[in-house]
């Protein structure tokens, strides 16, 4: 079994997920609404939360979200 995730990952994921639906302008969109919520729930983290990650990382998970690679990945 692997490492438990930190709360970094945990919004890092939901942050990347929600980002590449917002990218799309699809945050409103019946997958985004089906799957966004379950993903919170099962993370344990609030979209407020996710929403103050993003804010905090823009660039970082504007790329994940839209498939390029970060960090050092990137080289």
């Amino acid at each position: 079994m692997g490492k438990p995730k930190t709360l970094k990952d945990k919004l890092w994921g939901a942050a990347v997920l929600k980002m590449s639906f917002r990218l799309r302008d699809a945050e409103g969109s019946p997958a985004f609404q089906g799957i966004y919520p379950g993903v919170l729930r099962d993370l344990g983290v609030e979209d407020a939360s996710v929403e103050k990650y993003i804010e905090d990382h823009r660039a970082e998970v504007e790329k994940a979200a839209r498939g390029k690679p970060t960090g050092a990945d990137a080289e």
